[in-house]
């Protein structure tokens, strides 16, 4: 995770971006992956071995979701 992205995940409490996530990401399972690399801090290599999925496709799916969650919020 970048810096910056630490820097703004750092700035919200993890109950608050849990809220958001369910609110703003609609698929479970990247829903699943995001908090899993920004809220637990767990490396793409090892979210996408824990869904069975290739790095390049984990890294697409969470930069996605990570786009359309933060379309929806304000970034103070």
């Amino acid at each position: 995770m970048s810096k910056r992205d630490r820097e703004e995940f750092n700035k919200r409490g993890r109950k608050e971006w849990t809220e958001l996530i369910k609110e703003w990401i609609h698929s479970e399972l990247d829903r699943e992956m995001i908090a899993r690399v920004y809220l637990d801090g767990i490396t793409i290599e090892k979210v996408a071995e824990e869904f069975d999925i290739s790095v390049n496709h984990c890294q697409v799916r969470v930069d996605k979701a990570k786009k359309q969650l933060f379309s929806h919020i304000k970034i103070i």
